[in-house]
């Protein structure tokens, strides 16, 4: 088989599989013990959060350990929303992942209003539409950075820079656009970003939100202590372990994404217009 679909999930990296192996067989134990067997497994989940941390050039304190991207997604959304009670607007774009349009259609129903941006021929957005939908009502934009379908990116840095203009909270999905891009959050004031561990080499059901030191946030899952308080329910740590390693070995990649993959992704792109009759993008 050819596989083609990264954007989809891509297979456990044998590194990062050997990194959980410990922790699934031997280090079964409860990070949140108060004993030596589980409480030792702390220090292991503050490594791998460095790690996470350093990929988004963030720092560990930002990093909250989530189930996937699609929980970080809605996590964000939610922490904004209890931020601004009284603001009931919202702004996003119609080519988002279904985790955020399929929750903002479900606050319609609650009597959120949203705006829709849409996009032109080439998949881009318009800034100018952007900052004519922004009102004092306007509690959140949610604009991803990479699009999981097309590739297109998002200008992000310009989006940041109008929201923290207008005092307005941005989340932006990068699960596409970590280990493929250079991602820098100390240079651009994005209040959340969500990233997912299953497209950059690690397990299914793990995942994490940057969450800016002096944004707003209130907990999506209640029960416990984990997270700084910030996210009930025991840490699996084989799944955080992997993330950690997945993480590392993703900002490395980076380079070679742009030297090597960029490339051959535009030659394919020219082979298949030239070869195809009436082909376009």
């Amino acid at each position: 088989m050819i596989y083609l679909d990264y954007n989809a999930t891509t297979p456990i990296a044998p590194e990062v599989l050997e990194a959980m192996l410990p922790y699934l067989k031997d280090e079964w134990g409860n990070a949140a013990s108060t004993y030596r067997f589980g409480a030792k497994l702390k220090s292991v989940i503050e490594e791998a959060r460095e790690k996470v941390a350093d990929l988004l050039g963030a720092s560990p304190l930002e990093i909250l350990f989530t189930s996937c991207g699609t929980e970080s997604n809605n996590a964000a959304i939610n922490a904004a929303l209890l931020a601004n009670p009284d603001k009931k607007h919202l702004i996003t774009c119609v080519a988002e992942h279904s985790s955020v349009l399929s929750h903002f259609k479900a606050l319609e129903k609650r009597g959120y209003s949203v705006t829709y941006l849409r996009v032109n021929r080439e998949g881009l957005l318009n800034l100018s539409d952007l900052e004519a939908a922004m009102t004092d009502q306007t509690a959140l934009v949610s604009i991803m950075w990479a699009n999981n379908e097309t590739g297109v990116l998002s200008p992000v840095e310009r989006i940041a820079v109008f929201c923290r203009e207008k005092g307005i909270l941005y989340h932006c999905d990068a699960v596409q656009a970590v280990g493929k891009l250079t991602v820098d959050l100390k240079h651009l004031p994005i209040d959340y970003v969500s990233i997912t561990g299953h497209k950059i080499g690690a397990p299914k059901g793990v995942g994490a939100l940057f969450i800016r030191k002096k944004a707003p946030f209130s907990p999506f899952l209640y029960g416990g202590h984990q997270e700084r308080e910030r996210r009930g329910g025991t840490e699996s740590v084989p799944l955080i372990v992997a993330l950690g390693v997945a993480a590392k070995e993703a900002k490395g990649c980076v380079p070679q994404m742009a030297n090597l993959v960029g490339p051959i992704r535009d030659e394919l792109e020219r082979s298949l217009l030239s070869g195809i009759p009436k082909s376009q993008i």
